[in-house]
């Protein structure tokens, strides 16, 4: 008995070292099962508040694409020159190129140069919006913050385009932008009939002894124009998440390659994200350009 007893007082000592030198070095339960996470989310973190309304490190970094984009238009204004040299060459070769991949699809400079603007703008913000999320320091750099027994990394900035709120945004304007485009070209009456085709229903009675076919071909190509509407929603939803699905894909897959090794392994997958950022840029562009040029044709055509 005085045996165990001295036994259990020799046990009882040891855990209060090992208590001691785990509290000497800073640890106690709760810190063990605190964890720091960082999760490849779908929807933007928010980083600060203006009041009611949150900033999400995609605008900030959005705002910082726009930034860049609105300081380079002016430095580069300033520097026209009439013969063109330098980078001001290049870029006019840039655009001249643009416009005749334009033409290609419009088969018309004048529809051409009205509807450029907005397509090369697209073009050009998701270029940089893209290559911006491959910016070192973009998902790397940020905050930890804590919920209850969990710690998550929260970074300052993340790719623009992988955040389904601005690939929704640029999809609207897009959309939207090019059904305005079309009442102005084709007029108010001639572009609604390409969605509820009134005109097509009232020549039923007038032509319907020259051509009995009418009574079953002209309500098809009623319910025909009714789905064009569905097809309007079809194009936002089209636009949005394949931008959005392939640039995230990209920022999951580098980050993926990042933790199994950081040093050597993504680069090759970074220069892949290059080109896959210029090629979703272009098919946004030339989708939008599309859109616009059929908007802007008479049903007829």
């Amino acid at each position: 008995m005085a045996q165990s007893g001295h036994a259990t007082t020799e046990v009882q000592e040891i855990e209060t070292a090992q208590t001691e030198e785990a509290v000497t070095l800073g640890h106690n339960s709760t810190d063990a099962k605190t964890e720091v996470s960082h999760e490849a989310t779908l929807a933007a973190e928010p980083i600060a508040h203006f009041g009611a309304f949150p900033i999400t490190n995609s605008l900030l970094n959005t705002w910082i694409v726009v930034a860049i984009l609105f300081v380079f238009a002016i430095v580069l204004r300033s520097k026209l020159k009439i013969i063109p040299k330098g980078l001001q060459n290049l870029f006019e070769i840039v655009v001249d190129g643009a416009l005749n991949l334009c033409d290609s699809v419009t088969n018309d400079r004048k529809k051409t140069l009205k509807v450029f603007p907005i397509v090369f703008s697209f073009f050009i913000f998701i270029l940089i919006a893209n290559w911006m999320g491959l910016v070192p320091g973009i998902g790397s750099i940020g905050f930890i913050e804590t919920e209850g027994a969990h710690s998550i990394f929260v970074p300052y900035f993340r790719g623009g385009t992988a955040d389904l709120n601005t690939t929704l945004a640029l999809a609207l304007i897009a959309v939207i932008g090019s059904n305005i485009f079309g009442i102005i070209a084709v007029g108010g009456w001639k572009y609604f009939n390409k969605f509820v085709n009134l005109k097509i229903l009232a020549r039923i009675p007038f032509t319907i002894k020259k051509d009995p076919s009418v009574i079953i071909v002209n309500p098809i190509k009623f319910f025909v124009g009714i789905i064009e509407i569905i097809g309007e929603v079809a194009k936002i939803a089209s636009l949005s998440f394949r931008l959005f699905g392939n640039v995230f894909a990209g920022e999951v897959l580098l980050s993926s390659l990042a933790v199994i090794l950081a040093f050597g392994l993504p680069i090759p997958f970074m220069f892949l994200e290059v080109i896959v950022g210029v090629i979703q840029a272009l098919i946004f562009g030339m989708l939008t350009l599309v859109y616009f040029s059929i908007a802007m044709t008479e049903e007829e055509h």
